[in-house]
């Protein structure tokens, strides 16, 4: 999943910076909303494994970019479902699947996290050693992982959401 709390800056001419969770509009006292989430008005940037010059990475789909909008509300409703077998259900995720190569996997377990990055570490020359840094508020991150585990016999694997939706049901 992406990071879900960012700063932003608006282009007005006082300056100012405000940091909230994505998904939600918010009121500012100059008299406007902006809608945050991830396509709320389309991506501004995407990140893309560097590839040869002059090669040029497709845009992902409409669907890939809503994913982790729907995996962000998949991570906040299953924490607070009271019924998380219903919930795994009507999210699409099957309890018994078929591997690529037709096997049987069963999902064992849902794992989510989440982790804050406090400090930045920076490597001196030579690399024997290293020098902290804290990061200032501003710069704090946030993430969310989510995975489901599944067994296929004597070896587990462990899915994202999007594998897992993609199974096909056993």
């Amino acid at each position: 999943m992406h990071d879900h709390s960012h700063s932003h800056d608006h282009a007005h001419p006082h300056s100012h910076s405000h940091v909230h969770p994505h998904g939600h509009s918010h009121a500012h006292p100059h008299g406007h909303s902006h809608l945050h989430g991830h396509n709320a008005h389309g991506a501004s940037q995407w990140q893309t494994p560097h590839l040869p010059e002059g090669e040029e990475a497709a845009p992902p789909s409409p669907e890939a970019q809503d994913m982790d909008l729907v995996e962000r509300a998949f991570f906040d409703g299953f924490t607070s479902a009271p019924d998380p077998t219903s919930f795994l259900r009507l999210s699409g995720i099957p309890f018994e699947a078929s591997d690529k190569e037709g096997a049987r996997m069963v999902l064992l377990r849902v794992e989510q996290n989440q982790s804050t990055d406090l400090g930045s570490v920076t490597p001196t020359l030579g690399g024997e050693a290293f020098s902290y840094h804290p990061l200032p508020a501003k710069m704090i991150s946030r993430r969310q992982g989510l995975s489901f585990v599944y067994s296929a016999g004597r070896e587990t694997h462990s899915l994202s959401f999007e594998e897992a939706r993609a199974l096909k049901p056993f």
